[in-house]
């Protein structure tokens, strides 16, 4: 009972500090969740982030659901996924009371401004923290520089660019080039 309590305090609080979205919420889960409660290695944690942006949904929630049903099985994905999004939904209950009341207001509006390079330095520092234990070999490199400038200057779909070093990985693997 304690570990499915905690599991949903711990999800709570990622949801509830977290501004900018999933991937600004990463540095959060990897806090958390690999760093201070041990639930997964960070090798579990890397796998679970790609299964989490291939798998429909916000990447936070996907997340949380899947290192749920990993660390306690299908209540702990239920109790992650309510936790991830309890707090936000509760911040922007009582946010939008003040937001609406003070939306022209010059101190929100600064608030807010200072808040948008701080988003940007928590999802920054979630592509380091992922670039640091991914890049682990000339063929990973290789792979990463490849799909980031299809991404960039080709303009294909990022699920496309996935799909596709997924299934040329299985080709290698079966021909055991790899």
């Amino acid at each position: 009972m304690h570990t499915l309590i905690s599991t949903y305090l711990i999800f709570f609080k990622i949801g509830a500090v977290s501004f900018g979205g999933g991937y600004a919420m990463l540095p959060f889960i990897e806090e958390e969740i690999i760093k201070r409660a041990h639930y997964l290695t960070y090798n579990e944690f890397l796998d679970i982030l790609a299964i989490s942006q291939i798998t429909p949904g916000p990447i936070a929630i996907n997340a949380a659901t899947f290192i749920g049903l990993k660390h306690i099985g299908i209540l702990g994905a239920a109790l992650a996924t309510l936790g991830i999004v309890s707090g936000p939904f509760i911040f922007m209950n009582l946010a939008s009371l003040f937001l609406d009341k003070y939306k022209n207001s010059k101190f929100l509006e600064n608030i807010l401004h200072h808040i948008r390079p701080v988003t940007v330095a928590l999802i920054f520092s979630a592509f380091l923290s992922t670039f640091q234990q991914s890049i682990l070999d000339i063929k990973s490199l290789i792979i990463f520089i490849i799909s980031f400038i299809i991404l960039c200057s080709k303009k294909f779909h990022p699920i496309l660019v996935i799909f596709m070093f997924g299934f040329l990985g299985i080709i290698l693997t079966y021909l055991k080039i790899l």
